[in-house]
């Protein structure tokens, strides 16, 4: 886990770069009844407007609710295992995502066919779909994955707040 703002940073970008890059691909080939190459172009397209969403939907809203939630009713900091408050802070983390990224979903199919009306029917069906795939997936490959990653590159101590300021 992060130990300091920057890490947190880093940690964000990479976390929601693993997480939104998999979610795209799976929600277009829902949409699409499977997968193809045009499955794979049109979810990389769409990436990085909805990548920079999550990455401020996470950094400036979800991060500190999610966090206060896990910390206040599921696990102490110092005081549970590591794994118990990493298993914990992710599945806060994954829900409101889930609920955000559902309606930007959402909202994006709209936009490309113009049914405004049926927004809310598309974002409630979704949320299941979306919350079934990213928690596992959060859980088993994406959070190993990049804190793995995330440790490899950065070892510990290595990013160190700047104090002067």
């Amino acid at each position: 886990m992060p130990k300091n703002r920057r890490e947190s940073l880093i940690y964000t970008v990479m976390m929601c770069f693993t997480m939104v890059l998999w979610m795209s691909l799976y929600n277009v080939t829902l949409q699409r009844g499977g997968m193809s190459a045009s499955v794979i172009h049109d979810a990389w397209m769409g990436f990085p407007i909805a990548y920079l969403f999550a990455i401020c939907c996470d950094w400036f809203l979800v991060s500190g609710l999610a966090k206060g939630f896990a910390f206040r009713y599921l696990v102490k900091p110092g005081v549970s295992s590591p794994t118990k408050t990493v298993i914990a802070v992710s599945c806060c983390m994954v829900v409101p995502m889930v609920l955000i990224m559902s309606l930007y979903g959402a909202a994006e199919a709209c936009v490309h066919t113009g049914q405004w009306g049926s927004i809310a029917w598309i974002w409630l069906t979704n949320i299941p779909k979306n919350f079934i795939m990213a928690l596992p997936f959060q859980l088993i490959i994406a959070g190993p994955l990049v804190r793995f990653l995330f440790r490899r590159a950065f070892p510990e101590g290595s990013i160190v707040m700047d104090t002067a300021r």
